[in-house]
């Protein structure tokens, strides 16, 4: 089987969105410190761009946590690759997801996080797909919110393939 991506969401979009939430985040925490927590591997893009055009002092950590391995829909299990190298405990963190889909990574990814006593965690997503929402996890800042398609690019995957495209695509599977 192979795929044709379809531009969803084209690259301008994309800047211009992240600039528009990296101004809202830095005058939700002005005149304080953030630590964002980078989901890898596909958030890094989305975080990297945000992270840039933020005006108040930041600290990067990563986790990288998953729930959909090399599928397309998730299996409902958190798996821990890597954990944040620092303590959040006391810190305002903002957690940097590239979708939220199922809402179960951001979900138990959330949980984990308060359980080590953040000053505060938000969640901060690019994209948001609800109709797919099996457990209820809202994001603080949202980018985009999108029917139930499966996406690729701008950090998305599939199969590891993809995450370099620098917009939104729609996957659509053909029979070889």
């Amino acid at each position: 089987m192979g795929e044709i991506i379809h531009e969803m969401i084209t690259e301008k979009q994309i800047t211009d969105r992240i600039r528009e939430m990296a101004e809202q985040i830095s005058k939700d925490y002005e005149g304080k410190e953030i630590r964002i927590v980078c989901i890898l591997k596909g958030s890094v893009f989305f975080c990297a761009e945000l992270a840039k055009r933020l005006t108040v002092p930041v600290t990067i950590d990563f986790m990288q946590v998953s729930s959909y391995g090399d599928k397309t829909k998730t299996s409902g299990n958190l798996t821990v690759k890597k954990d944040l190298d620092d303590q959040v405990e006391g810190l305002h963190c903002i957690v940097i997801e590239d979708i939220v889909d199922s809402g179960y990574t951001l979900s138990l990814t959330k949980k984990m996080l308060l359980a080590r006593n953040p000053a505060s965690l938000k969640l901060c997503t690019l994209l948001d797909k609800p109709d797919r929402r099996e457990t209820e996890i809202e994001a603080e800042y949202t980018g985009f919110v999108i029917p139930d398609k499966f996406v690729v690019g701008y950090g998305l995957d599939y199969a590891q393939k993809y995450r370099n495209l620098p917009y939104i695509g729609e996957v659509e599977f053909i029979e070889d």
